[in-house]
């Protein structure tokens, strides 16, 4: 990749594509590629390209989710499941993990659908983009952004950082997040909606005895979801986004965890709107109902009544965690199972699979940072990603109102929307 200014007038066409991320580079590559006579330019405001790529997954980046069901693969995104589902159908992760595959780099399955680089390492990836951008063609020019963008009958004109005013017969607007963006406003008078921006995928700020001190312990099948008086003032939805179950972290500042953060994401706008205080409730069986552990204490009062009730009962739970569910319920030490009252037990359930606690505030979760809300997706085409208003403007990435729960689903869409949206700017 060269880091001058193209000369537009050199070349059939000129292609400009905004932001170095997942989705911008996806779209310059795959333009640049159908279209090697075009002249395509990818412009990046910051110093440094697919930085999301090499934070991801703890720095081995999950590229995509072993899912090749379109319908199923739609159905992980809160926002977008929709318009996705046709999308899919053009590029999926089976075309993901294929393309990575014809530029040398495997892709492996983990036991939770997560797909990454066999070397556990995002360098991988962004090597694999830079090399393929530059055997393409692609001009990187860094430390330009775009503030300001006009559309004239026939082409485009890119009001950069530098000053400069660049002509653009096509242009992919793969920013990211649009939050504080310089273009809302100038998509605003494009004929575009912004939908309300919320983050998404984040951690649960609680401050509970239940939980001080036991940092880094987890369970892996446990189930939460949201009171119901959190829902209050939340716009009906589908039952599947009010309840999670997965591995739950416990953190010296509340929960994380996949299923923390799958809550996160489906109710990403109803969490905002009661500024991040609200109720949850755990169930640290997973989807064990209350006669499903009455009988199993039952048999632990008739095989192993003189155990006491502090010692470890499930391989699920950890047993300090365990120790202070018995505690929060006020069993002491020296209970046998025997003697415990049938009142105390019921409370004991109750902890267990209907635990309640208050959170205050949420965490940006390690590398997962996304951003619900974005153009609204009415006024895009999925079938080349381009603007219902205005012929030549295309999309993809974050910029949309399209944000998928944690697993590789977030780069999938970027990827789909990237490859579409750059096929249809060197078609056109």
């Amino acid at each position: 990749m060269t880091t001058s200014t193209p000369d537009a007038t050199h070349f059939q066409k000129h292609i400009a594509i905004v932001g170095g991320g997942a989705g911008g580079f996806f779209a310059a590559i795959t333009a640049a590629e159908a279209n090697p006579a075009a002249s395509v330019t990818l412009y990046e405001r910051s110093q440094h390209t697919l930085s999301k790529v090499k934070i991801s997954g703890g720095g081995r980046c999950n590229v995509t989710h072993r899912c090749f069901d379109p319908a199923k693969l739609a159905s992980h995104y809160p926002r977008g499941s929709r318009e996705l589902h046709g999308a899919f159908h053009r590029w999926q992760p089976q075309d993901t993990i294929q393309w990575f595959a014809e530029r040398g780099v495997t892709l492996k399955t983990e036991a939770d659908g997560r797909m990454f680089p066999d070397t556990d390492d995002s360098q991988t990836i962004i090597d694999c983009f830079h090399t393929a951008a530059d055997n393409a063609g692609v001009k990187l020019l860094k430390g330009v952004g775009l503030k300001n963008l006009t559309h004239h009958s026939s082409h485009f004109t890119l009001h950069l950082s530098s000053g400069a005013e660049i002509p653009a017969d096509a242009i992919c607007i793969a920013t990211g997040s649009l939050k504080a963006s310089p273009l809302t406003r100038a998509l605003e008078t494009l004929g575009h909606t912004i939908e309300p921006l919320a983050p998404s995928l984040f951690a649960f700020n609680v401050a509970d005895k239940r939980t001080h001190g036991l940092s880094g312990l987890s369970v892996q099948n446990a189930s939460v979801s949201l009171v119901a008086s959190s829902l209050a003032t939340a716009s009906p939805r589908k039952s599947k986004s009010l309840a999670q179950t997965g591995p739950i972290l416990i953190t010296h500042r509340g929960f994380s965890g996949p299923a923390i953060l799958r809550l996160s994401a489906w109710e990403a706008r109803s969490l905002q709107e009661q500024n991040y205080h609200f109720d949850i409730v755990i169930n640290w069986l997973g989807n064990q109902t209350e006669s499903q552990v009455r009988e199993q204490f039952a048999k632990l009062r008739k095989h192993k009544g003189r155990t006491f009730v502090r010692s470890k009962v499930f391989e699920t739970i950890p047993r300090r965690l365990w120790e202070r569910i018995v505690e929060a319920t006020g069993i002491s030490e020296d209970t046998p199972w025997s003697q415990l009252p049938k009142a105390i037990e019921t409370s004991l359930i109750h902890e267990l699979i209907a635990a309640r606690y208050s959170v205050q505030g949420k965490t940006t979760n390690k590398d997962e940072f996304v951003t619900c809300g974005g153009v609204r997706l009415k006024e895009i085409d999925f079938k080349t990603m381009q603007s219902r208003n205005v012929p030549g403007l295309h999309f993809a990435g974050e910029c949309l109102d399209i944000d998928g729960i944690t697993g590789g689903f977030n780069f999938q869409a970027a990827w789909t929307a990237g490859r579409i949206a750059g096929l249809a700017m060197a078609e056109e």
